[in-house]
């Protein structure tokens, strides 16, 4: 029986989403080593991975179980007890042909900042940045939306098809005493939410102009190539 699972997990203590062979301190990789131990022998598929340090809330897996796990809520409630920072939120029974990845439809991220040093409660789950223009970060992530060729905004090494993704919504909102920056698209490139959320801020601290922007998002020259710091970043919510 194919299932589905939302889950939620604290990127700090982990080398990022996908499996890896020279660590084993992955969510992929944690998560696989606890189904084992309860008799699932089944790899997991991701809707995407996040890098060292990025969080999840929304993050969806999908991996076969053996029949005799018919009771989901129980198999829920086991899972959570036996992993550390990573939370099974809702599991479902889907069709044998849904894919994680693959029947995604569009893909929400949000980055979460503040303009002052985060607490010692805070830190590794909020990111930094000094004063900035409001006004030019909502232009800046304006100029994020449609349908563009992202090639000079992904880490190099990226597996695609193709650079070019549609953004549906970059926008921005105070929240309280932070800062929350919204992406939704088809899909996203290697790294490619935390340069944008970087060239954005960059923009918005005046340290790049709007016309610089431009000029790398039309793949004529690239002005930056630093990713915003992970901490911030939250894969929020996949939608089929």
């Amino acid at each position: 029986m194919r299932i589905k699972a939302i889950i939620a997990y604290d990127g700090n203590h982990f080398h990022g989403f996908q499996r890896q062979s020279s660590t084993r301190y992955t969510v992929t990789t944690k998560i696989e080593e606890v189904l084992s131990n309860i008799g699932i022998q089944s790899e997991i598929r991701g809707s995407g991975r996040t890098d060292a340090g990025v969080h999840a809330t929304g993050q969806v897996i999908d991996f076969e179980i053996p029949k005799f796990w018919h009771d989901l809520d129980k198999l829920k409630v086991i899972l959570n007890r036996k992993l550390k920072h990573i939370a099974f939120k809702h599991i479902t029974a889907v069709d044998e042909n849904f894919h994680a990845r693959f029947s995604a439809k569009q893909r929400l991220y949000r980055y979460i900042f503040k303009t002052t040093p985060p607490s010692i409660f805070e830190a590794g789950h909020i990111a930094y940045y000094p004063k900035f223009d409001p006004t030019l970060l909502r232009q800046a992530l304006a100029n994020f939306e449609g349908e563009h060729d992202f090639s000079y905004f992904h880490k190099t090494g990226t597996a695609m098809h193709t650079p070019v993704r549609h953004i549906y919504q970059a926008h921005y909102k105070p929240y309280h005493n932070a800062h929350i920056i919204y992406f939704k698209a088809n899909g996203f490139l290697r790294a490619q939410v935390r340069m944008m959320v970087e060239m954005a801020m960059q923009v918005a601290m005046g340290n790049i102009t709007l016309e610089q922007q431009l000029e790398q998002l039309r793949v004529q020259k690239r002005h930056l190539t630093t990713l915003a710091p992970p901490e911030g970043l939250y894969l929020a919510r996949i939608i089929y």
